[in-house]
């Protein structure tokens, strides 16, 4: 990478910090977790299948030939897979614990049909967003299903650029990015005649190749226009700012309404990203300012897989066996939270930076000549 996107990687933190909230509302009886913002939340992950796609095309313009997309699809899964693999194992390890510990606490739901021997195998292999048989909710680590979505997303794009670069048809590559998102609402509208998206375990898949390719296509706009629109004024950048968060808030706040609408939402992200990349408005500004901002952008994908499990064992803490009633989370969510940023400052250095790929080491010429 020659350039990191400050401000969209501070606003990956704050809004897998949204997902948090909105996973754990469920156990909570505070309006302050309970309203329409955090419960319509989910949408967030939208925004990360979006930025990814904008990220990965800043990377990735041209992949020569199918050793190049291995390589491609080797260095993605050491960057995302390691983490996947450990949270869902730690889900497992909870399983266990929660039935050996059940004459002890008291368990709401001691067998999670969710959870089998079958979709343990359709989370190890990430194909737990595509309609498997059988298969009728998500399982064992929550939030893994958009992983899934996000590996589908890279086979597609990953071929694609291949094909691209090997039929000589670079200059058309927007038309074929932008046939992808044609193809993904078109199966969407063919399983609920609508442009719903908020799919999971079931056609997230589809979900995750919209966000991307839109990304894809938001990347490339930037790319062709970031010289002359940088020239714009800061006061302009900062009225376009500010409009496009307002949108964002208030399509996620009238979530039940804009649902059945969910491709606007690959708009409103569009719009946001590709303003936000260009960081020269009062917003971007402030949020660069904060130190503890920046972290939480570093941390944001172990924030958005550890969560999950630390709010059960949080749960079982205090609500279980403390016997604090739900209404305290309108405090103990700053308590959740806090852990849950610990614990993943731990596994971002730990697990993302431990198993990042590493290129090869070059020998010398010299040390070649001598063996």
């Amino acid at each position: 990478m020659k350039h990191r996107f400050e401000v969209l990687d501070i606003f990956r933190g704050l809004f897998a910090s949204l997902v948090f909230l909105f996973h754990l509302g469920p156990f909570a009886n505070t309006p302050i977790l309970n309203n329409l913002f955090v419960e319509n939340s989910d949408m967030f992950v939208d925004f990360f299948f979006v930025l990814s796609g904008f990220v990965i095309a800043y990377s990735y313009q041209s992949l020569a030939d199918w050793a190049q997309f291995r390589l491609f699809l080797k260095k993605r899964v050491y960057r995302i897979y390691p983490l996947h693999f450990v949270m869902l194992l730690a889900f497992v390890g909870m399983e266990v614990a929660k039935n050996l510990l059940n004459p002890y606490i008291k368990v709401n739901n001691l067998v999670n049909p969710a959870n089998n021997v079958y979709t343990f195998f359709t989370s190890l292999f990430l194909v737990n967003s595509t309609p498997v048989p059988g298969v009728k909710d998500v399982s064992w680590n929550i939030p893994s299903w958009s992983i899934s979505a996000e590996m589908m997303a890279y086979l597609v794009f990953g071929s694609l650029v291949v094909y691209i670069h090997r039929s000589n048809q670079f200059r058309s590559r927007n038309a074929w990015y932008a046939l992808m998102i044609v193809i993904s609402l078109t199966a969407l509208w063919s399983v609920s005649n609508s442009i719903q998206i908020n799919y999971s375990f079931d056609y997230g898949f589809l979900r995750g190749i919209l966000g991307f390719f839109t990304g894809v296509l938001c990347f490339n706009l930037f790319s062709n226009t970031h010289v002359r629109v940088r020239e714009w004024s800061s006061a302009l950048f900062s009225i376009v700012e500010v409009v496009s968060l307002a949108l964002i808030v208030l399509s996620i706040y009238n979530g039940e309404v804009m649902k059945p609408w969910g491709a606007v939402f690959e708009i409103l992200f569009f719009i946001c990203i590709y303003t936000f990349a260009f960081e020269k408005g009062i917003i971007s500004n402030a949020l660069k300012s904060v130190k503890l901002l920046h972290k939480l952008g570093a941390y944001s994908y172990s924030i958005y897989m550890t969560h999950a499990l630390l709010i059960s064992l949080f749960n079982v803490l205090f609500i279980r066996i403390l016997k604090f009633p739900p209404e305290a989370y309108s405090y103990l969510f700053i308590f959740n939270f806090i852990i849950i940023y610990f614990v993943s400052a731990w596994t971002y250095k730990h697990i993302e930076m431990r198993f990042q790929y590493k290129s090869p080491k070059k020998v010398p010429e010299g040390e070649v000549a001598r063996k």
